[in-house]
């Protein structure tokens, strides 16, 4: 079975993500602690990670992420 993300990107959303978080205002360390705040428990050093398209993202994750910037879960995706 062939593999859903292949290549060196391990995720879509990195960039999206990243772009968030910087036109909040907020550094990595407050979106982990506002995940947190959701029982999501995502280190910074994940979290930049993802940003980078290091780490994959679980389903848990990418909803609370649309949660904390009120977003909807399809915001990350390309149109």
């Amino acid at each position: 079975m062939a593999r859903i993300v292949d290549g060196t990107e391990m995720n879509m959303i990195g960039d999206k993500l990243r772009a968030l978080r910087t036109a909040n205002g907020w550094s990595q360390q407050a979106v982990s602690d506002k995940l947190e705040m959701l029982a999501i428990y995502v280190c910074r050093g994940s979290i930049s990670r993802i940003e980078d398209k290091q780490r994959t993202v679980t389903d848990i994750e990418l909803y609370g992420l649309s949660q904390v910037f009120h977003v909807p879960v399809t915001y990350f995706f390309p149109e």
